[in-house]
């Protein structure tokens, strides 16, 4: 414990050196909570990407710079006299022993189910103790989060009141009408393209298509993030596959025409044991 609190120590007084006023780095100082922010997310995605990758030297690394990123924020904090990262680790410690009363205190939590339902329980009580009136289901549900994340939120928090389509069947209808609305939009859109009411209309339609896809991925305790993450993985691999495949046979990938570049496409697919249905899927 010694040696950890020795190497944080040193990690809050590099950060402190890279803030100094007069000899820190010039791009240090010019930084503020809001332009750190984008940093602090680009991490958290390279730390799941390092996971995804199995990647566990590269796990290490990553962590090392998202802990930078909370070193970052307290520091600004700090020398504003709002917080210190001491403040920062006093009230996760708090907060972990607190929502943990089945470990820490003698509360029951016989299964993961009952745990989540105990935080969440603390979670409304520590909202009101803190003056917040909001009191619905969906209060606490952070507007930052990623769309697709936020989605998946709502929705549970939703199904936990009962407000929820009894499994996946029901959840597929409801995707077979969204999509005929969307066709419906972009019909619309196409008989006149600088009709605004159609093109908001169709952005509002392929937002309840995508929402009812995250809902889909719900009920098949499927993750959104990592389904769509497996997909873009997919979609790369047999892309460059293809430019591999054109460049071998002398030819320009970028000046094929659609068709020749589909018929890359299956025998990428075909090569890799899928389908030949034509497009990219």
């Amino acid at each position: 414990m010694a040696e950890n609190d020795d190497g944080m120590a040193r990690l809050l007084a590099v950060m402190a050196r890279l803030r100094d006023p007069q000899t820190g780095c010039p791009w240090d100082l010019q930084q503020d909570f809001s332009t750190i922010a984008p940093y602090t997310i680009e991490e958290a995605y390279e730390v799941a990407d390092a996971i995804d990758r199995g990647d566990l030297p590269g796990l290490c690394d990553e962590l090392g710079d998202l802990l930078l990123q909370v070193v970052f924020h307290a520091r600004m904090a700090q020398e504003q006299g709002a917080f210190s990262f001491d403040d920062v680790v006093a009230a996760i410690v708090g907060k972990l022993v607190r929502r943990h009363p089945h470990v820490f205190a003698q509360t029951s939590a016989p299964d993961a189910g009952a745990v989540a339902n105990n935080w969440e329980a603390i979670k409304r009580a520590e909202r009101a103790e803190a003056g917040e009136t909001d009191r619905s289901a969906l209060a606490g549900i952070a507007r930052g989060l990623p769309e697709w994340q936020r989605a998946t939120k709502l929705q549970n928090r939703a199904a936990r009141v009962g407000f929820d389509w009894p499994g996946p069947q029901p959840v597929l209808a409801k995707l077979q009408e969204e999509l005929d609305e969307v066709r419906a939009e972009f019909d619309a859109l196409a008989a006149d393209p600088d009709d605004a009411s159609a093109r908001d209309r169709l952005e509002d339609e392929l937002g309840d298509l995508l929402f009812v896809a995250a809902n889909l991925a719900r009920h098949a305790k499927i993750d959104v993030g990592s389904a769509l993450r497996r997909a873009n993985h997919k979609f790369e691999r047999r892309f460059r596959a293809m430019e591999t495949l054109a460049e071998a046979d002398g030819t320009a990938f970028a000046e094929l025409s659609l068709a020749a570049q589909e018929a890359y496409w299956a025998r990428v697919k075909r090569s890799e044991g899928g389908s030949d249905a034509e497009g990219p899927g």
